[in-house]
């Protein structure tokens, strides 16, 4: 990423599992990137609405984040740091199963995805694996995230992760150019970019 500054670039989303929408803000300033957005869902029989913002520096390894707002009833208000070693906290309580990785995974927005796939910036047929810090919802703890991409063509990447409890999830991940994620499996679809 160079120093100029970029005209931000956006996406909104419909999820397709349960009702709710989430939209996307990237800003590309100075020295990193600020992904920011707003994720509105029903979840667990309740309403939740969330604010996300997620800092990154210039070769797009997450650097802080900031995750606020309401399940229901209560209150969430978290704040995710990762240091130079690669060492991360929330809310200042270290996570030591995270050690190690430099990518931030919120589990209620696919916009997360685009952060490595900025980063990686693989060509048609390369593949790579990726271990990210994975905040998991509505247990809000962070857990080791191994995910795979293999881009099959200039718009789809084929996509695995490793949930916790051995399963696997795979979907097919279609992209803009600016590697927006655009149809996330049966998960989510953009609605306007």
């Amino acid at each position: 990423m160079d120093a100029r500054s970029r005209q931000p670039t956006y996406n909104l989303w419909r999820r397709l599992d349960v009702p709710g929408h989430d939209a996307a803000r990237l800003i590309e300033e100075g020295p990193g990137a600020e992904l920011s957005g707003f994720a509105v869902f029903a979840d667990e029989g309740v309403p939740a609405a969330l604010h996300y913002e997620v800092h990154c520096d210039a070769t797009w390894h997450t650097t802080e984040a900031h995750v606020q707002g309401w399940h229901g009833a209560a209150p969430v208000d978290l704040q995710i740091t990762r240091d130079n070693a690669d060492r991360w906290a929330l809310n200042e309580i270290p996570c030591p199963s995270v050690t190690g990785c430099v990518d931030l995974d919120l589990s209620f927005t696919p916009a997360t995805n685009l952060l490595p796939l900025r980063r990686l910036r693989l060509a048609v047929n390369q593949a790579a694996e990726v271990h990210s810090a994975w905040l998991q919802w509505p247990s809000l703890v962070l857990t080791l995230l191994v995910q795979r991409y293999r881009r099959r063509s200039i718009d789809e990447y084929d996509y695995e992760a490793d949930l916790p409890g051995a399963s696997r999830f795979t979907a097919v991940l279609r992209v803009d150019p600016n590697h927006w994620v655009l149809g996330y499996g049966g998960l989510w679809q953009t609605e306007m970019q």
